[in-house]
């Protein structure tokens, strides 16, 4: 499995970043469990934590108080008692890795994304929700929330087509800009940049101040890439390229990779290069919420939570999508669909009472909870736009024109697109390079 090279450099936090495990592990996840997993566990093997109380495996910092304070009120309610086991992002790939191994699963857990979780899919650590979607509980639910989780019947994760998570959150990707930084260099933070040459140039003048500019994780370069390649191509032809039918040395994905050079060449990503690691997205958040290093960061709605967690004096920034290109010939459409949710292991004895949790988790009354709690833009339909915060209005003014993608990039391309990107930004390979590296491992799949 290819790793992510990336140079060791000092983030604006003061941490260093080494090389990337994070490709190694989503690598190892996807290269042994679907085959490991399932041979060790017969179908005589529960799994599920074997006592008297549900057990959640909670992935999020930012959401723990408000899924805590969620179980403490259904306990009241039911009389059914839920632990959450918070084990946070850095350790969650890794700890359910070792759960499925030894054949411990929880009853239910986090879901991240789908290259993580195909294996656990397909090694039947997951219930297919997709018969107890059709009619009420899936009608509740955002069309995009469910289009976005919904394995199809060609998907190149070879999972079987089916829905096999509910969510309670609506994300999508953009720009956080830290709104006092802004100011002081005569900028609106109220006011999104009409373009990608004008964000260039906020940036620029960002610099000039003495704080860092802008700033991405390395684990979330392939979304930054995907979301400016909707500038030059249709969610079909995005999918195209996904399942191997498009080649990546197309101009639409040209166009979009020369949005990293331009960054670098412009000067204003923070310390010339992405973070990256276990950590890099927490190591970014830290730079911009609680010791406020950098002036911009790209990153998912969820990062709110986050904030309210970590950092709850600072709450003086806004956000908006990420500017459109100059030369873009489609309408331009966010990453998201669906973010936080859990899935249930229906190996566990306790699978039935696990997912009337989740129905709950999922129902309007705890979308609200959720919403305000957090906060969160909800995923169900019934839940007002009004609860949103105004930290997270400029990019739910946009939440509309989201990607309906059907297929996901192929992981080991995801993987090279990662590694492609810090590449780009260290000077170390070409566009045309890295477009080749990724066609080169699409074929290779």
């Amino acid at each position: 499995m290819t790793r992510i090279h990336a140079k060791g450099s000092a983030d604006p936090t003061g941490t260093t970043t080494g090389p990337s495990r994070r490709g190694f592990l989503l690598g190892a996840v996807g290269a042994g469990l679907a085959t490991t997993s399932l041979a060790a566990c017969s179908s005589g093997e529960s799994g599920g934590s074997g006592g008297s109380e549900i057990v959640f495996m909670n992935q999020s910092r930012g959401q723990a108080a408000t899924l805590k304070k969620l179980a403490q009120q259904y306990t009241k309610q039911t009389g059914v008692k839920i632990r959450i086991d918070d084990v946070g992002p850095a350790d969650f790939v890794t700890k359910l890795q070792s759960s499925s191994q030894s054949r411990n699963m929880p009853d239910m857990y986090s879901v991240v994304d789908g290259h993580t979780m195909a294996p656990y899919y397909k090694a039947g650590w997951a219930m297919d929700l997709t018969e107890k979607m059709k009619g009420g509980w899936g009608d509740t639910f955002r069309p995009a929330t469910l289009k976005t989780t919904t394995f199809a019947a060609d998907n190149p994760q070879g999972v079987k087509p089916g829905t096999y998570s509910a969510h309670w959150e609506t994300p999508a990707l953009g720009v956080f800009v830290n709104a006092a930084m802004y100011k002081a260099v005569g900028l609106n933070p109220d006011q999104a940049p009409a373009s990608m040459s004008e964000f260039i140039g906020q940036l620029r003048k960002i610099k000039k101040s003495g704080k860092g500019p802008f700033w991405f994780a390395a684990s979330l370069s392939n979304q930054v890439i995907q979301s400016y390649a909707s500038n030059y191509m249709t969610d079909e032809e995005l999918n195209a390229t996904f399942v191997g039918d498009n080649s990546w040395k197309s101009e639409g994905w040209r166009k979009t990779l020369q949005l990293v050079v331009d960054l670098r060449d412009a000067g204003v990503i923070a310390n010339g290069s992405l973070p990256s690691g276990n950590n890099d997205n927490p190591n970014v958040e830290k730079a911009f919420f609680n010791t406020q290093g950098v002036a911009a960061i790209f990153d998912g709605t969820s990062a709110v939570g986050v904030a309210r967690a970590t950092a709850p004096d600072f709450t003086d920034f806004r956000s908006f999508p990420l500017p459109k290109a100059d030369d873009g010939t489609q309408t331009p459409r966010l990453v998201g669909g669906a973010a936080k949710g859990a899935a249930v292991n229906p190996r566990s004895k306790k699978a039935a009472e696990a997912l009337k949790f989740l129905k709950w988790l999922t129902a309007a009354d705890q979308q609200q909870t959720w919403a305000t709690g957090v906060p969160l833009i909800p995923s169900a339909r019934a839940v007002s736009d009004k609860s949103i915060p105004q930290q997270l209005t400029g990019i739910a003014s946009d939440i509309s024109h989201i990607q309906l993608v059907q297929n996901q990039i192929l992981e080991q391309v995801n993987t090279e697109l990662q590694k492609g990107t810090q590449a780009l930004v260290l000077k170390e390979r070409s566009v045309d390079q890295v477009l080749g590296d990724l066609d080169a491992a699409q074929k290779s799949a």
